[in-house]
């Protein structure tokens, strides 16, 4: 739980910091979502090397190692001089967050039995939740009293603990399977493919001058991600195992999977923003805008992880939509006139729409699996939140910069176009949510 709460944590607390870093660099917001989107990109890529750590290494020497690496990490990026160094900074905690967030959900199935994973998983994420309950607030405190820079040491205490008590509390493997070779080449394609989506997704926002270079790059992701499914196939121990792919119920989970992580990463980094840049906010009101919000989105897990366990899946996670997309319709029409308690109500919404998915798409996806099944699914499904997180982000920053500016800041139309947007994708989920099993 601390290392998930620490990846989360750093995932949140930079967002309240985006206005002063993009000040005190003189960037553009198309820049400084990079902070946001890199860290997304390679917490995305690396998430699917854990299942093989943990048959290797066991889940304590590998969350131990992840969590020093990441502290390093987190306190040299806090002294980065230039915009580079700081996004190269985020890209490595991103690295090493992949790794550590399978490893809580990976336990809760090997641990607990079937019917009580969902209560489990509630009580579980109750924990994670208090980091984006309490990152923003921290954030926006940090960035007002002291400076932004303490954003990035704020996650090191966290894991520093998780280091001691990884070594203190969590168990060696009794045994583990027969050596097998990673699937490096699977990995370098994957991280090439999404990298370079996501920087073509990026270079849209100056498109004049640069046509055929997007062209050229939107060919080559193509390519990339056509070798990387041939060699998925084709080799013995996949990066992503496919065939759980072709399940039909863990297929339409990954689906939701991907919606949640573009409502939960897209609002977080929206919100934030938005408040700030168009309503004038400072950090600190900003994090206490999203805290009655995260504690709601904790009371909300344990009630859900419990239904998860009795009622259809897909019904819950319907309802988590539903709730999402009334909360971002509602910001998509706000106005500078609203008051500071009506958009908390509004991101109250969102969160308990958010809160009824994650446990109840954990359940339908990797209940009806064998229990040498779950390495792999849990990284499967963690994998494709994220990726649904990583380009959510970008397509939102994409629509934020495409939208009006005034003196080289977005006006609230130009979130109101983002918040349509991630509308109506959540919405869309809808289809395939339906689909899953009873």
């Amino acid at each position: 739980m601390l290392g998930t709460m620490a990846t989360v944590l750093s995932a949140t607390v930079v967002n309240v910091a985006l206005h002063d870093i993009m000040v005190e660099f003189g960037i553009r917001q198309g820049q400084v979502h990079w902070l946001a989107t890199g860290f997304i990109a390679a917490m995305t890529t690396t998430m699917l090397a854990s299942s093989w750590l943990l048959d290797h290494f066991g889940v304590r020497k590998t969350l131990a190692c992840a969590m020093t690496v990441f502290t390093v990490i987190s306190i040299v990026g806090g002294f980065a001089d230039s915009p580079a160094q700081l996004i190269a900074a985020r890209v490595g905690q991103g690295a090493m967050a992949g790794l550590m967030q399978p490893m809580g959900m990976y336990l809760v199935f090997r641990i607990f039995p079937r019917e009580r994973r969902g209560q489990a998983m509630g009580i579980y994420g109750m924990g994670v939740i208090l980091a984006p309950a309490l990152g923003p607030v921290l954030g926006g405190f940090l960035v007002d009293e002291m400076n932004w820079r303490y954003v990035m040491f704020a996650p090191a205490p966290v894991t520093l603990i998780g280091v001691l008590m990884a070594w203190r509390f969590l168990p060696l493997p009794p045994s583990r399977p027969e050596p097998y070779r990673f699937d490096t080449p699977g990995l370098l394609l994957l991280g090439a493919t999404i990298g370079l989506a996501l920087d073509t997704l990026n270079r849209l926002q100056e498109l004049a001058g640069q046509e055929w270079r997007i062209g050229v790059q939107a060919i080559v992701v193509l390519v990339l991600l056509t070798l990387f499914v041939i060699r998925e196939r084709s080799t013995r121990h996949p990066l992503v195992n496919l065939a759980l792919l072709r399940m039909p119920s863990f297929r339409n989970a990954n689906l939701g999977a991907m919606a949640l992580g573009l409502a939960l990463f897209g609002s977080t980094y929206l919100v934030p923003l938005f408040v700030q840049t168009s309503l004038a906010f400072s950090a600190t009101e900003a994090g206490l805008l999203m805290l009655p919000a995260g504690i709601v989105l904790g009371m909300t897990f344990p009630l859900a992880g419990r239904l998860a366990d009795r009622q259809s899946a897909r019904s819950l996670v319907v309802f988590g939509i539903v709730m999402f997309a009334i909360s971002a319709t509602l910001f998509a029409i706000s106005d500078k006139s609203l008051a500071f308690g009506w958009l908390a109500f509004w991101t109250i919404l969102g969160r308990i729409g958010i809160g009824f998915m994650l446990p109840a798409l954990s359940t339908g996806a990797l209940n009806p699996l064998a229990p040498e099944q779950l390495g792999a699914a849990s990284s499967t499904i963690n994998f494709t939140r994220q990726l649904g997180g990583a380009f959510g982000v970008n397509i939102v920053a994409l629509t934020v910069e495409f939208g009006e500016h005034s003196d080289g800041l977005p006006t609230i139309d130009a979130f109101h176009n983002a918040w349509w947007l991630v509308a109506a994708f959540v919405a869309l989920a809808v289809v395939p949510v339906w689909r899953m099993r009873a």
